[in-house]
């Protein structure tokens, strides 16, 4: 059995490597949908969804209205620092796939049920371009 529960932050990033326009700074409205798959437990329920905003809601809280930044771009942390600004450092390029592989490592940080045997995040950086991984647990 599957569920899934969607979340939605805006964050501010770049590519400072990147040939085309992702180099410039620049936001998205960020939509992920977290599936967590197992048996259901004895409520009947793989995973209840009020545990899942526990488990969720603050990494989204701290991501939101927040700028990701590699720690190597040291021009744009100094200007984010000089205008006091809502930051994530991060030891990787701010890529969908990236934050994607982020945010499923936070979340299997967690104590989880034991009846989850999978975990699913898909992670939209755009209305038609996404990112998905998957890892499987107690194997």
């Amino acid at each position: 059995m599957k569920v899934a529960k969607e979340f939605k932050w805006e964050m501010g990033h770049r590519l400072p490597e990147h040939f085309g326009n992702c180099k410039n700074i620049h936001g998205h409205s960020y939509k992920m949908i977290v599936e967590f798959e197992g048996k259901l437990n004895k409520d009947e329920m793989v995973i209840d969804f009020y545990d899942v905003d526990k488990m969720i809601k603050p990494l989204v809280e701290k991501l939101d209205h927040a700028f990701m930044v590699n720690k190597k771009d040291k021009a744009v942390i100094e200007f984010l620092e000089k205008i006091k600004s809502k930051k994530v450092i991060v030891n990787f390029n701010s890529t969908v796939e990236n934050i994607c592989k982020f945010v499923l490592k936070e979340i299997v940080r967690f104590k989880l049920p034991k009846n989850i045997s999978a975990i699913s995040v898909r992670v939209y950086e755009t209305n038609e371009d996404y990112a998905e991984e998957k890892i499987a647990l107690h194997q």
